[in-house]
This record gives structure tokens, C-alpha cells and sequence, in this order.
């Protein structure tokens, strides 16, 4: 296991990722919905940004996970790097999950400052070196990806620096899981590696000295 997907795994375990692909149909519907019902979103100019009606309702799908503690995280809105508006950020312990749809699994969301700005976060540490080697700079971005007007995938991936190289690690097609996972792996604090524990001890000594961030 590399570390990347190490790290990955002890973010978001098996269980929790296995409430991922109902919140995001669910979330599918509704925008689906909304559009049929309402004769303003069925003119041919809102047809064509039908994707922001689907991004708003997983937004509001996965701030109620969080909510209703079946994410046992923490969430907040926060400014675009240019202040045109808020997006959703997830906090597990020692990273942030941002969404964006995408129309190709393998690629990265198309490049914008914020995310430019996340990806530095962690990135020598998550390419191989050690943490001794390559001090966390900030909290790992992950980015949790679907399907671009059709659900027919869902990934979690930890991006590379340049938004054109991929992931360090992605996930399976999180669409194929099942709906509910009895998790078969040992405790997390079992399946942390040496690299991980160092990794999340280096991200809280820079909260520390940046202000808890």
C-alpha cells in the first residue's frame, strides 16, 4: 500500500465511503426533479448548466451527512480565492474533501486558484518522501469526483501537484459499492503505517503554529 492511499483510507474508511454513492444519487434525483417540475430550468439556457442544479443538491446531500453524524466530520463554506462565492469543504482529522464534477475520472477538475492552492498541501510527503524530508506545508486536499451529468462513477482521489498529472491515489468506482459495508478491515489505529502517523503528527504541528487551521 502506498501511502497516498494509506492516508486515504485512514480519512475515510470503507463505511463511510459506502454512503457515498446513495447520498449522490439521491442528490441526482432531486436536481432531476427540480428541473422537471419547473418550467424555468426546462428553457434550453438553463438546460445547458443543468450540472450547477446537480452540484447544488450534492452539495446540500453531503452537509446533511455531515449533519446528521453519518460523516462523523466537521464542514464549512469557504470563499472562492477570487470572492464570487462559498464552496463546500469536509473536514475529517487531517485533510479536506472538496466535490466537483468531472467528465473524465482519470483527470482532475479543471484548474482554479483554490484548488492550485490545496494541492500544495502535503504533496512531497504524498510522492514518496518522508515526512522528515518534505515538512507538511499544510492539510492534504482530497477531492471527492463524480460523474459529469450522468452518475455513472465516483472516485476519491489525492490530486498531484500540476492539475494535468492525475492522482497520487484514486479510488475504485465508489458507484459500484454497495450501498452499506460491515467493514472487514482492522481498527484504524491498527492499519495506520509508521509514514501515516508521522504524516498526521507533521499536520498538527503545523496547525499549531499556524493557528490551528
Amino acid at each position: 500500500m502506498d501511502y497516498a492511499e494509506a492516508f486515504l483510507k485512514d480519512q475515510i474508511s470503507a463505511p463511510l465511503r459506502s454512503l457515498i454513492p446513495s447520498t449522490l444519487k439521491a442528490a441526482y434525483d432531486a436536481a432531476r426533479l427540480l428541473i422537471e417540475q419547473e418550467a424555468i430550468l426546462s428553457v434550453t439556457s438553463a438546460k445547458d448548466n443543468s450540472g450547477r442544479i446537480i452540484q447544488w443538491a450534492v452539495d446540500l446531500g453531503f452537509e446533511r451527512l455531515v449533519q446528521s453524524g453519518q460523516w462523523p466530520f466537521d464542514f464549512r463554506w469557504t470563499y472562492f480565492e477570487r470572492p464570487t462565492g462559498r464552496y463546500l469543504e469536509i473536514l475529517p482529522s487531517h485533510s479536506v474533501i472538496t466535490i466537483s464534477q468531472v467528465d473524465n475520472p482519470s483527470k482532475q477538475p479543471r484548474d482554479v486558484r483554490f484548488r492550485a492552492n490545496k494541492r500544495l498541501n502535503g504533496q512531497g510527503w504524498l510522492a514518496g518522501f518522508s515526512p522528515e524530508d518534505q515538512p507538511s506545508s499544510g492539510i492534504p486536499h482530497v477531492l471527492l469526483i463524480h460523474g459529469h451529468q450522468n452518475l455513472n462513477f465516483a472516485h476519491l482521489g489525492i490530486p498531484k501537484e500540476e492539475q494535468e498529472s492525475g492522482y497520487h491515489y484514486r479510488s475504485p468506482n465508489l458507484m459500484l459499492m454497495p450501498h452499506a459495508v460491515v467493514s472487514t478491515e482492522p481498527p484504524p489505529e491498527d492499519t495506520d503505517i509508521e509514514a501515516v502517523i508521522t504524516l498526521k503528527e507533521e499536520i498538527d504541528k503545523w496547525r499549531r503554529d499556524n493557528g490551528n487551521q
